[in-house]
């Protein structure tokens, strides 16, 4: 057998690699995804589900104001079409 194929038969195909790196990648790291989903998690755990619907009633609020503040900035420019 030649050098070449020696070095063929030695290495990993391409989907052998693909795995291999997967594998690595999972020892000590979490994607995003992962992440995300564990903080998610531990704020339930902590703050309650009613946590979130303060933060999205607040969040609602204030695009509200933003709204209304866009709307007074058109009027003040004298402008805008009303629809």
């Amino acid at each position: 057998m030649d050098v070449a194929a020696e070095l063929d038969a030695s290495m990993p195909s391409r989907q052998e690699g693909i795995v291999m790196a997967q594998q690595e990648q999972k020892k000590g790291q979490m994607t995003v995804e992962e992440a995300g989903r564990k903080g998610g998690e531990t704020v339930r755990d902590e703050r309650g589900s009613e946590f979130y619907s303060e933060i999205g009633h607040k969040g609602g609020q204030r695009v509200r104001e933003l709204i209304e503040e866009g709307k007074q900035a058109e009027e003040e420019q004298g402008g805008g079409s009303k629809q």
